[in-house]
């Protein structure tokens, strides 16, 4: 069985400074942050992003990746994405698949946003990165089958996607749409919504996370990362339960 490694969102705690946020992910003993461009390393800051790999690192953590708002569009430029990224010392960034749903996308959208990400990835890749998608509303990796499109038509190996429970969808609907992208996928975002954006425990959709970590693990390609976006109430006081949660699901 491949280890998949607990972790945490920065932006969980986007009004904490990055020493408080290392410092929490460490007291809850988890072992990788990834730091994202909303507020505690914004794309192009290298000398901050150079910091928080430095604390980070120092607290026997990992940065595994960068979560950036790259959306591809047509000006939108990567490089200053991959700069802060570089400085981070990952080989993984998130990027988003374009501005507006799948169902309200033209042909044209679709063309745009495909040649823009093909053009990402190709820089990503020649500094030995990797891009992975959002799985996420409002851009056209939306859904399993509309993110499978992404990537085929993208048609680059070092582009994968996340995976998250789209919010409101049943266990069972949400475990399909996993399974659709089950080998491409190269890291989970890890909450439970219910029913619509409430943040509640991870305990309180048991029956999703213990299924969903039971087949991850044993995928043929499992997700490297599982990464806590968000805690109820943004409390920083919950992370150390929400985070031995979610290696007791990863211990099963």
């Amino acid at each position: 069985m491949t280890t998949i490694r607990p972790g945490l969102c920065s932006v969980t705690f986007a009004s904490l400074s990055v020493e408080r946020v290392v410092e929490l992910a460490a007291e809850a003993r988890l072992e990788v942050i990834e730091w994202g461009a909303d507020t505690h390393v914004p794309a192009g800051d290298v000398e901050q992003a150079a910091r928080a790999a430095r604390l980070t690192t120092d607290a026997g953590l990992v940065c595994c990746s960068y979560g950036s708002y790259f959306r591809a569009g047509a000006d939108e430029a990567v490089t200053p994405v991959l700069d802060t990224a570089e400085a981070l010392g990952v080989d993984r960034v998130r990027v988003w698949a374009g501005s507006i749903g799948s169902d309200e996308a033209a042909p044209q959208d679709w063309a745009a946003t495909i040649a823009r990400l093909q053009d990402a990835v190709d820089e990503a890749s020649a500094r030995g990165m990797s891009l992975a998608l959002e799985f996420h509303s409002g851009t056209l990796a939306d859904t399993a089958p509309t993110t499978l499109r992404v990537l085929e038509e993208v048609a680059r190996p070092t582009l994968s996607t996340y995976w998250q429970p789209t919010v409101g969808a049943a266990v069972d609907a949400v475990l399909d749409e996993y399974r659709a992208i089950a080998d491409h996928v190269s890291a989970a975002h890890v909450f439970s919504w219910w029913p619509d954006h409430d943040r509640l425990p991870l305990r309180a959709r048991d029956a999703l996370w213990t299924r969903f970590f039971g087949e991850a693990q044993s995928a043929p390609t499992p997700p490297r990362d599982a990464l806590l976006e968000f805690v109820p109430g943004d409390d920083p006081a919950m992370l150390r339960g929400e985070a031995a949660t979610l290696r007791s699901y990863l211990s099963l």
